[in-house]
């Protein structure tokens, strides 16, 4: 008896390892769709202004919208999928995503794009919240956190190779094209979640949608300083990345004169970048302190902010100086923010759906501010970047003195006095 039922879980095994391979190949290909929207059309942006008629400053802000509706969206569709699914409340989110994109390409108004952006991002958001949830549904431990490190990789894919392929569109079709292209990439991965995702969170483990429970878990995270400290640094640098990403274009076509193709392939360079910092993280995270891999990073940033800067200042807007400062800059984003959020998650062991929809909403809002501040920013020259980069490296040099203090860490690289 014994050995048929050993038999039988052999014969299962494999059974397991290819759902478990297709579960986390579906999540890699869906969760770069929360990005996409956003780094895939800033190759557009002088386009737009020319062809809608109005100002850079709105044009700039739509990406504003796309963060602000993310912001917005995030902590309530994580209570939703908690509550009714994920699966159903992902679908749904896809086909908000799918209409509103169809929307922005057909529309010749930039107040409508401004509305459909913020719509987008409503729909957008559940693909990198619920996609976490699912990962958490499905697997613990060292597992869940080796599939954390690809889907960040994954999620960074976007910034290297969605601007190349929107500047593509851009020259050769029309800036609604990259519109159409998301719409289609929402259509397709709602399909293949329809008849192929299974639902990951059982019935039993379910959470009624009760405000004054959720609400006293709300109050007493933020009441802790190191999460309200660790999400700061999240903010900070996340916005720091998607800034460059409104601002280049505008220097490296504009005021250089690049075409939109060009700025693509300089833009997939400084993506590059950025996708190594995220995996130097996965890598590092195990080996080294928080403290010293943060503070390495923040010295990556540091070194891109300053040539930005000085350059700006001295030079004017230069080919070189824009693309080393922004290569620098941003392998410091890609490395600090994984690393932010990661110690961030590793404070709880509860609600953890709730807390990651907290901790992206605190950082999405302050991405969306940031966003409509660069909106304003003097567009003939890298200087005002570079000073607010410095603002970001000071910001961040006294928030991770403050969160990564000198103690004993453990080998994932988090404060043993952290974990609850």
């Amino acid at each position: 008896m014994t050995e048929a039922v050993s038999a039988q879980g052999a014969a299962k095994a494999p059974r397991l390892v290819r759902r478990e391979r297709m579960l986390v190949l579906i999540l890699l290909a869906v969760i770069p769709l929360s990005q996409i929207p956003i780094d895939a059309y800033t190759p557009a942006i002088p386009d737009m202004i020319t062809e809608l008629n109005t100002s850079s400053t709105l044009v700039q802000n739509s990406v504003s919208a796309y963060v602000l509706g993310m912001s917005i969206g995030l902590l309530p569709i994580g209570i939703i999928a908690d509550a009714r699914g994920r699966k159903p409340t992902l679908l749904v989110c896809l086909g908000i995503l799918f209409v509103a994109s169809l929307g922005c390409a057909l529309t010749g108004d930039i107040y409508t794009l401004l509305a459909l952006r913020f719509i987008q991002g409503l729909g957008g958001c559940a693909t990198m919240v619920i996609v976490y949830a699912i990962a958490a549904d499905s697997f613990r431990g060292a597992r869940l956190t080796s599939i954390s490190g690809l889907l960040g990789a994954s999620w960074g894919l976007a910034p290297v190779l969605a601007p190349a392929v929107g500047g593509l569109l851009v020259q050769y079709v029309s800036w609604r094209g990259i519109f159409v292209l998301i719409a289609v990439l929402a259509m397709v991965a709602a399909a293949v979640i329809f008849f192929v995702l299974p639902e990951t969170l059982a019935v039993d483990r379910r959470t009624p949608i009760r405000p004054r429970e959720i609400g006293g878990v709300l109050a007493a995270t933020l009441r802790r300083r190191i999460f309200v400290g660790l999400t700061l640094i999240f903010a900070v640098f996340a916005s720091a990345q998607l800034m460059f990403g409104v601002v280049a274009p505008l220097l490296y076509e504009t005021q250089l004169g690049l075409t939109p193709a060009f700025y693509g392939l300089i833009a997939l360079l400084v993506g590059v970048a950025n996708l190594i910092g995220e995996l130097s993280t996965s890598y590092f995270a195990t080996r080294i302190s928080a403290r010293m891999l943060g503070f390495s990073a923040l010295v990556s940033f540091s070194l891109g902010a300053v040539i930005l800067a000085v350059s700006g200042t001295l030079v004017g807007p230069h080919l070189l100086w824009i693309t080393l400062g922004g290569v620098l800059a941003l392998a410091g984003c890609g490395a600090l923010c994984p690393l932010a959020y990661g110690l961030v998650m590793g404070l709880f062991t509860r609600n953890l759906g709730l807390i990651g929809g907290l901790t992206s909403a605190v950082c999405y809002l302050f991405v969306a501010v940031a966003m409509a501040a660069a909106a304003g920013l003097p567009d003939d020259s890298q200087a005002p970047l570079g000073y607010i980069y410095v603002a970001c490296a000071i910001a961040g040099f006294v928030l991770l003195a403050l969160c990564l203090p000198r103690r004993a860490t453990s080998r994932a690289g988090v404060p043993d006095a952290t974990i609850a």
